[in-house]
């Protein structure tokens, strides 16, 4: 994992990360614990477009359950009652 401290950011911008980048994720230190991740563009498309498929792959999931009957038509009130959210 590439780190750096966020003081070293603070310090030299974000030339402090320029040539870390091209090795992968950069995560930045603050405190002592992991805070942020700078990464390149291509990097974060990848990652959305990954997110956006495994959202697409549940709706199809959830449509052909409901298609073969394996769940059942609702509103949401129900829903969150059923699952015990009503608070």
């Amino acid at each position: 994992m590439n780190t750096i401290p966020a003081q070293e950011i603070k310090r030299r911008g974000i030339a402090a990360v320029d040539g870390m980048i091209a090795m992968g994720d950069v995560h930045v230190i603050r405190n002592n614990r992991p805070e942020y991740v700078v990464l390149t563009e291509a990097r974060y498309q990848e990652i959305m477009a990954e997110v956006n498929e495994a959202y697409l792959a549940r709706v199809k999931e959830s449509l052909q359950d409901y298609k073969a009957g394996r769940a059942k038509r609702g509103c949401a009130d129900e829903l969150i009652k059923e699952l015990g959210l009503d608070d």
